[in-house]
């Protein structure tokens, strides 16, 4: 919960308050120790801005430290829960392969349907570096003026800072780039919908 609280930007005191559970409680529940009820989780979950299943994924492994540090295939979070955006919607399909989004850094797998493009936005821009590698199909990069073709085993390397955007390149089939992030950053429409729910609990 902790990490997914810092994602959003949110102190323990805005999430109490969001939430309208005490500030000493909430931080029991982070470090563990305490257990708190569906209602609970659901409350929080809600003012997270993601379903409360988020909470309950589970990973296999026979020791703690492998439950802790691996990520099988079938147990990969999908960020486009957190992004607030379905991959219909957004035009790509985006899996956590990082154990945490709480640490330096994650990294992830992302899948864009044939000729898919983002929503008619502003390229983004942020703190941090992001870094890439494409491994099926080609991938159109807009950095600043730029727009860059990459084909698959191409990788590239940036400031965050740049204005960017990504988008499948081709028509006809997907691309797949495994792609890692120094920030974690939440669209600017998904901190208005966090905000929204602050203001209007």
């Amino acid at each position: 919960m902790r990490a997914l609280r810092k994602v959003r930007g949110l102190t323990l005191k805005t999430l109490s308050q969001a939430t309208g559970i005490s500030l000493s409680y909430l931080s029991m529940i982070e470090r563990n120790a305490a257990n708190p009820s569906t209602d609970v989780l659901t409350g929080i979950a809600n003012a997270l801005g993601v379903d409360v299943s988020w909470f309950f994924m589970s990973r296999p492994g026979r020791g703690p430290l492998e439950r802790q540090s691996v990520v099988r295939a079938d147990a990969r979070r999908n960020l486009n829960i957190l992004y607030g955006t379905p991959s219909q919607e957004v035009g790509y399909s985006d899996m956590l392969l990082s154990g945490t989004i709480g640490g330096a850094f994650y990294m992830a797998i992302c899948t864009f349907a044939p000729g898919s493009k983002s929503p008619n936005k502003p390229m983004i821009s942020h703190e941090g570096e992001q870094h890439a590698v494409v491994i099926k199909g080609a991938l159109e990069l807009t950095l600043g003026d730029e727009v860059i073709t990459l084909k698959e085993g191409d990788s590239y390397s940036f400031s965050t800072e740049i204005n960017h955007s990504v988008q499948n390149a081709l028509s006809e089939v997907e691309t797949t780039i495994v792609w890692a992030v120094t920030q974690v950053v939440i669209p600017r429409d998904q901190e208005d919908k966090a905000q929204d729910k602050l203001d209007n609990p």
